[in-house]
Parts: C-alpha cells; sequence; structure tokens
C-alpha cells in the first residue's frame, strides 16, 4: 500500500503537465508516492515526450479522448495509494502541500475529502476552491447576480461560500476537480467518478456522495497555482454545452425528485443561461479582437542569475517582451528561474504582490527546458 496516488489527465498540454510533475516531486517528501499521467490521446507528442522525462511515472495512453471521469477512473483503478489525489494538469503545487492536506486528514478522520485554497498566476483567489451544492435556490442566486451582490451572505452568497474565511480550514459541500485528495476506503465505498460526466460536474456529483455517505469534506488554506483555462477553452461554444449539461445531468440524478415540481423551470432557466452565454462568446468572437498589451508586449522582471538570468533575457526579447533590471509599477510579469526559487517562494511573493496592489502575472523558467510558461502560452 502506498501512500499517496497522484492522477493527471492530459489532453494537449505536455509542457504544463511537465511543469506540475516537477512540483509534484518536489512536495513528495518522506511519502511513498505513485504517479499517473493518462493521456487521451493527446496530438503534440505528450506520450513519448513525458515517457522519455519521468520514467517513474506511470503512463496511460489512450487511443481516445474518453473525457476527464472516465481517464481518471482507469487511473484510480490502478492506484494502490491510502490517498487519492485528482490533479488538474494546468497545476503547480508547493513544497508543503502533500503534508498539509495528508496530516489534516489523519487528524480529522470525519473529512473523506480535501480541497485547497487555489490561486490564479496573479495572486487572486479562485473563489472555485469552495463551492456550495448547486441547489435551485444558490444556482438562482448566482445566474441572476444575487451572489455577486451579497458575496458574504449565507443565504445569497452560498454558491462560493465568499462568508468563509479562506485563511482557516472549514468543511464545505462541494471541491474543485482541479485538487481532490480523497480517502481510498471512500471511493472504495462511493465509486469512482460518474463516467455520464465526460467534463465538468464529475467533482460536484462526487463531493455530494461523499457527503451522502457520510463523510465532511474540508477546504484547506494551503495555496496551489491554477493556470485555470489551459487544459480546457472556457471561451468555446463546446464548453458552454458541456458546462450546463452537466449541471442538467446532476439534477436530474440528485435532485429532480425533491424538486420534482421545479423540473420544467429548472430545466428550462439551464437552457436559457446557455444560450445567454452562447450568445456572449458570439458577440465576443464577432468583435475586434484587443491587443492584449501586459503579456505580448509586457515587460519582464527575470528572476535568476549568471548565465540562466541571460538566457532568460534572450529568450524574453525573442519573443516581442522587454526584460527590465528592478520591480516597478509598469512591470507585468515575474519570470521566476524555477531551479532557484522553490514553488511555495514564487506563489507566496505573487500573492503578496497582488496583495499590495501590484498588477503582475507569475511565469515560469526552467533552464533545463529553457521554456517560459505562463497563463497565455509557451515561449521558447
Amino acid at each position: 500500500m502506498k501512500d499517496l496516488s497522484v492522477i493527471i489527465v492530459n489532453y494537449n498540454v505536455r509542457y504544463y503537465v511537465e511543469q506540475c510533475l516537477h512540483s509534484v516531486f518536489a512536495a513528495q517528501g518522506e511519502y511513498d508516492m505513485e504517479v499517473f499521467v493518462v493521456d487521451n490521446a493527446s496530438t503534440d507528442d505528450s506520450v513519448a515526450y513525458l515517457s522519455e522525462r519521468f520514467p517513474n511515472v506511470h503512463i496511460i495512453a489512450n487511443t481516445d479522448n474518453r473525457g476527464f471521469s472516465r481517464a481518471n477512473n482507469q487511473a484510480i483503478r490502478e492506484a494502490k495509494g491510502r490517498y487519492i489525489l485528482l490533479l488538474n494538469p494546468d497545476t503547480i503545487v508547493t513544497e508543503t502541500t502533500f503534508k498539509d492536506c495528508i496530516t489534516f486528514l489523519e487528524q480529522h478522520p470525519e473529512v473523506g475529502a480535501t480541497g485547497v485554497a487555489m490561486y490564479g498566476t496573479d495572486g487572486r483567489f479562485a473563489w472555485e476552491s469552495r463551492r456550495g451544492i448547486p441547489t435551485p435556490w444558490t444556482s438562482f442566486c448566482k445566474m441572476i447576480g444575487l451572489a455577486a451582490l451579497f458575496p458574504h451572505s449565507r443565504r445569497f452568497g452560498r454558491y462560493h461560500m465568499r462568508y468563509l474565511n479562506r485563511e482557516e480550514y472549514n468543511y464545505i459541500e462541494i471541491m474543485s476537480g482541479a485538487f481532490m485528495m480523497i480517502r481510498r476506503e471512500v471511493l472504495d465505498k462511493v465509486g469512482l467518478l460518474d463516467e455520464t460526466f465526460f467534463m465538468y460536474g464529475e467533482d460536484i456529483d462526487l463531493s455530494y456522495r461523499i457527503l451522502q455517505a457520510g463523510w465532511r469534506n474540508a477546504y484547506l488554506p494551503t495555496p496551489i497555482i491554477h493556470y485555470k483555462g489551459e487544459s480546457t477553452q472556457k471561451s468555446s461554444y463546446r464548453y458552454v454545452q458541456r458546462f450546463y449539461e452537466a449541471m442538467l445531468i446532476f439534477f436530474d440524478k440528485h435532485l429532480r425528485q425533491r424538486y420534482r415540481f421545479m423540473v420544467f423551470i429548472i430545466r428550462s432557466a439551464v437552457y436559457m443561461r446557455a444560450a445567454i452565454g452562447m450568445g456572449i462568446r458570439f458577440f465576443k468572437h464577432m468583435l475586434p479582437r484587443k491587443h492584449y498589451t501586459t503579456v505580448i508586449c509586457g515587460k519582464v522582471l527575470c528572476l535568476s542569475e549568471g548565465a540562466t538570468l541571460e538566457k532568460m533575457r534572450e529568450l524574453c526579447k525573442r519573443n516581442g517582451f522587454e526584460p527590465v533590471d528592478k520591480a516597478g509599477t509598469d512591470v507585468n510579469i515575474w519570470l521566476f528561474d524555477s531551479q532557484r526559487y522553490t514553488y511555495g517562494d514564487m506563489l507566496s511573493n505573487t500573492i503578496a504582490a497582488y496583495g499590495r496592489g501590484e498588477n503582475i502575472m507569475m511565469a515560469t523558467y526552467n533552464p533545463k527546458t529553457a521554456i517560459m510558461i505562463m497563463t497565455n502560452g509557451i515561449f521558447k
């Protein structure tokens, strides 16, 4: 029996997976850990690329895109860990993430699974780190804006539970599938991910089933980075379609009987919200694209020394960025040498910058690969 099994599903994001894996092994500590990467028929040569660089990782190569739930289940069935971690490829964990989560779960036997505090590369807290069950009332408050108007209200703001202190651990209802650490015994009792969900909604369903089985779900303030969107294109019509389809699947599976007199209203509301979402995306595609100056022509503070620093500066110039020597209000990007800074240091510095009101974006540079990774793309 292993201590921890980490499972990552990949679809055409090999460089993000590579970075995620480096952070995973940096967080291993003394734990007996195994790592799985399930590749959903990527076309970017992910399998060969990752196999060469991580021979100790179990890579499952699918010949078709089986979706998030089925791919995770493939690895869960092979996993031997007491704890199972479902981890998005576009994340970076810190050196203490696993220790914090496992220690917490060992001290709280009533907790079946836990999520963490997710932050974007701009240092902004991601409110989807903890959520409430999307009942008709909770979803209604979210859709019409009451949750945004009264974010700290327990009545109106339950969707993202903003009334909870994000600096403390709390019991929550729904965890994010980007990071879910689950007891193996819980999965043995409640079952694996529901493969009816192709993408989106499977985390809500599993979180709900854990609660129904008598365990509690938790949120820990230990931070990680989530690029939010590199593994999925959230501006696409397919995203809108699959997201709202998942909401209907969850409703029909768990809430339909309780709200049977509201079925028509709820389904109509979901379809209407999906239509609005598709309409907004249609008009955005029709409008001229704005020049994203903070990325394409951004000023970059390169954080390293010696020969690596010079290579980072050369890479920036080659890709249209302007390297600078010191931080300032006009600096858009902090580029960290990932072999000089720990992942925890990168994240804490970025969060601190956001707290000071600085408009910066964290990016990473690996001297071994000579690649710069940021939210908006990969630069070589």
